[in-house]
């Protein structure tokens, strides 16, 4: 059940998971993910308020039953960009999958696929996009760009996702300095696993190092006239992942983007903004339905997927919850998160009266602001629990049996 790659063991589990929630597997991931690997999934920059914000903002906005509306079995299809999903959840971008999983975004890919969502992969990916792709050739699959300083990797990153059948672009532009994550610091995080992209072109760089260190390759400098020449270049569609106000989605909207992407990269940058659901009425109102919109951060439940899409987005991305479903799951623990939240959203389609994701679109919401609470980071050595060991998620030291792949269990 676990492979040691020079010492970092990774979960080779694949079952179908069991939960009543997707908060549970959080806690269950620890055991099979070291303590460093886990706090870089579980934690956000400074005090995490940020962080914790995304998901009880939620609680701003109410769901408004409807009654006598001769309704039953609620579908889920919709259409995104011209591709044809069976779910309006999808898996939002993340670095490194292989710190849950040997089989890291090959597994995701498997996991989304099966449940027919959207799969987004991250520049910062373990697995090759030929990899990921032969893994699921027909899928639907977006690419997350942390542009880089050098335009010869840009165009090797283009040509690469190009050939396996990419369908767009989320271009990552609030993510150009890595944001003050105090759990990394305080675990001493570095990249396990080697990133694919940063071997193929620097040879083997980017195992090892530092979140901070690998941001500092990317472009700093990001400018509308850079959405265009990404277009020109790339030959894809191009969303702007970072928008939360109006006035940059009017800029991006400017600038030629396809879309926009709502999100605070998940409370791990800026630590004080809005929750990106408070976010998100503003920037639709802006949009105004000229360009899709699609929104991540803090989506825990079936009934924050379907508050996003009320208020305005098309597709809604999870992030953290599909990484410990691919720990405890891997593709099959992925599909099992997806279709928890599939689960919730159709309960609360049906006992609002909306019959398909259109009208879920249409539905109508309250909206009640109170203040979110401002407590320390659960990182913070004041309320930080033990963090359990057991023979699946601790670090080995026999530099033999690491370089050999053997497993204890």
């Amino acid at each position: 059940m676990t492979y040691y790659y020079k010492g970092f063991p990774q979960s080779t589990r694949d079952e179908v998971l069991h939960m009543v929630n997707v908060e549970e597997l959080a806690r269950k991931a620890k055991d099979v993910m070291p303590e460093a690997a886990y706090y870089y999934v579980a934690s956000g920059a400074e005090n995490e308020w940020t962080w914790r914000a995304n998901t009880s903002a939620f609680n701003h906005y109410q769901i408004i039953p409807r009654a006598l509306t001769n309704m039953s079995h609620p579908q889920l299809d919709t259409e995104f960009m011209g591709m044809k999903l069976k779910t309006p959840v999808m898996i939002a971008p993340i670095a490194c999958h292989g710190i849950a999983n040997k089989t890291a975004e090959v597994g995701t890919q498997k996991g989304a696929a099966a449940a027919g969502a959207l799969f987004s992969s991250s520049t910062y990916a373990n697995k090759s996009v030929e990899d990921i792709a032969a893994a699921a050739p027909n899928a639907p699959r977006y690419f997350q760009l942390y542009l880089s300083k050098d335009w010869k990797f840009n165009r090797m990153v283009f040509n690469a996702i190009k050939k396996t059948g990419y369908k767009g672009i989320w271009l990552t532009v609030d993510a150009l300095v890595s944001g003050y994550r105090e759990a990394n610091i305080r675990t001493h995080f570095t990249y396990p696993v080697p990133l694919d992209f940063f071997t193929r072109y620097l040879g083997g760089k980017g195992e090892g190092q530092t979140v901070a260190q690998m941001y500092a390759a990317s472009a700093q400098k990001i400018g509308p006239k850079d959405v265009q020449r990404i277009k020109d270049e790339s030959g894809l569609p191009v969303f702007i992942k970072g928008i939360t106000n109006a006035e940059d989605a009017y800029k991006a909207i400017g600038a030629g983007a396809d879309g926009v992407y709502v999100t605070n990269h998940g409370g791990r940058e800026v630590d004080g903004e809005p929750a990106t659901i408070d976010d998100l009425p503003e920037v639709a109102k802006a949009v105004a339905h000229r360009v899709p919109i699609v929104f991540d951060s803090g989506v825990r439940r079936g009934s924050h997927v379907f508050k996003a899409l009320a208020l305005g987005a098309d597709m809604v991305g999870i992030g953290r919850p599909f990484l410990y479903g691919l720990a405890l799951g891997g593709a099959k623990g992925v599909k099992s998160v997806i279709d928890q939240y599939n689960k919730e959203l159709l309960i609360d389609m049906e006992l609002t009266g909306c019959k398909t994701i259109e009208d879920v679109k249409h539905a109508k919401i309250a909206h009640i602001r109170y203040t979110a609470d401002n407590l320390p980071s659960d990182t913070d050595p004041t309320r930080m629990k033990p963090y359990p060991v057991t023979k699946y998620n601790q670090m080995k030291s026999d530099e033999a049996d690491a370089s050999s792949g053997a497993s204890e269990a």
